[in-house]
């Protein structure tokens, strides 16, 4: 009985001595515990298992570790690709929008309505007054051609013979009279018609340059023609740069100049409509420099800020990438400017409002947010820009209900 406790005691112990044998090296090759991405590597346990007195298991396991942490690297890296992925899908219709922009893309005309076709019968001076300037013919700042393309000398002919019985003003005269036709929303054409009659008599006055090229802003609001907006923003534009140029320090010639830079860029490809939005910045500046009680210009500050505080993630790398610098602002300055405003002229317009109830919603400003829609609400709808205002409140309001 002796000898056979000796022979099985013997017996296990060479059969613990194999196990350990074998099972030694596996625990040093058990990878699912470097790779398993729930239970992190533990140094301690692996230390416990295999003998500190085996360098050559130690390098290994240091080897593991770096394998690890890329892994880990790569895992990070790969989240954040995921992010700018998701963002990318989202501008992906934009940025269509801009890749046809460059490449030429074909832009709607719409039908042109019975009182489109009597204005234009009216306004027989615009392609003579766009044939007057022959700095049209060159290029613009922001680098590209502002000359009429033969669509719009199309859209816009020549009359052989314009008005011969045009009244006779002197400068002052001719101002005020336009200044006073222009407060009436319904007589903006007007005016801009009895500044085309007097263009060649005073056409290298700074106080005619800037009203023609606020006039030609005008028309470019109230038409409803994509081709004739195009017409009226690029030749304002031009009678813009000349009076600048003229005078550098006039804040009126810097205003119109930027506001005129704004249409323009409605029918650019992105580079020039970044450029124009830098050039429209630029101007606006110089123009609050010269004129700094002027309500108008902080209203369109208010603007700016507004939709470059809200511009996407590909927009503000594209503008990095073409001009090295990204515009930034915040919806707190934009609401600045717009409160510059109601300091300057309480009750400015139906938009000032608008915006200021934007900018408050944002911000969560709620009980803010809601005084200023119904302030918006009391003023009366005169322009178009009236009427978009207070549609906008409308869905300001519905929103801060809920």
């Amino acid at each position: 009985m002796i000898l056979g406790i000796v022979v099985g005691t013997a017996g296990i112990s060479l059969l613990l001595l194999w196990y350990h044998k074998v099972r030694k090296p596996r625990t040093a090759m058990d990878l699912p515990k470097f790779l398993s991405l729930g239970n992190s590597l533990d140094l301690m346990t692996l230390q416990d298992e295999v003998p500190s007195g085996q360098g050559t298991t130690e390098i290994f396991q240091g080897r593991q570790l770096q394998i690890l942490e890329k892994l880990n690297e790569l895992l990070t890296n790969m989240e954040e690709l995921k992010k700018e992925i998701r963002v990318l899908k989202e501008a992906i219709p934009k940025l269509e929008e801009y890749i046809q922009g460059e490449l030429g893309g074909k832009v709607t005309v719409h039908k042109i309505s019975p009182q489109h076709r009597a204005r234009k019968r009216r306004l027989a001076t615009v392609q003579s007054s766009a044939t007057s300037n022959s700095s049209e013919e060159a290029e613009s700042e922001g680098g590209y051609v502002t000359a009429n393309t033969d669509t719009e000398e199309q859209s816009f002919p020549v009359p052989k013979e314009f008005n011969t019985h045009v009244e006779e003003l002197n400068l002052d005269a001719l101002i005020q009279m336009a200044d006073n036709l222009r407060v009436n929303e319904g007589k903006k054409v007007e005016s801009f018609e009895l500044l085309c009659d007097h263009k060649e008599k005073f056409r290298d006055e700074i106080e005619f340059i800037w009203r023609f090229a606020r006039a030609y802003g005008d028309m470019y609001e109230l038409s409803t023609n994509t081709q004739e907006k195009k017409h009226y923003a690029n030749i304002g534009k031009t009678l813009g740069e000349k009076a600048i140029m003229r005078a550098p320090k006039n804040g009126y010639c810097h205003l119109w100049y930027a506001v005129l830079c704004g249409y323009v860029s409605e029918f650019e490809g992105l580079q020039n409509k970044i450029n124009c939005g830098y050039r429209f910045k630029e101007h606006l500046d110089k123009a609050i420099e010269f004129l700094p009680e002027e309500p108008f210009l902080y209203y369109l500050k208010g603007r700016y800020c507004y939709s470059v505080s809200k511009l996407s993630w590909i927009e503000r790398k594209m503008a990095a990438t073409l001009f090295g610098s990204i515009p930034s602002s915040t919806v707190q300055e934009a609401l600045q400017n717009f409160l510059k405003v109601e300091e300057l002229q309480p009750g400015f317009s139906k938009s000032n409002y608008m915006f200021m109830a934007k900018c408050y919603a944002d911000l969560n400003q709620i009980d803010n947010a809601v005084k200023f829609c119904n302030l918006a609400m009391l003023l009366p709808c005169i322009t178009k820009e009236d009427e978009d205002a207070q549609k906008e409140v409308k869905k300001i309001s519905t929103s801060l209900k809920r």
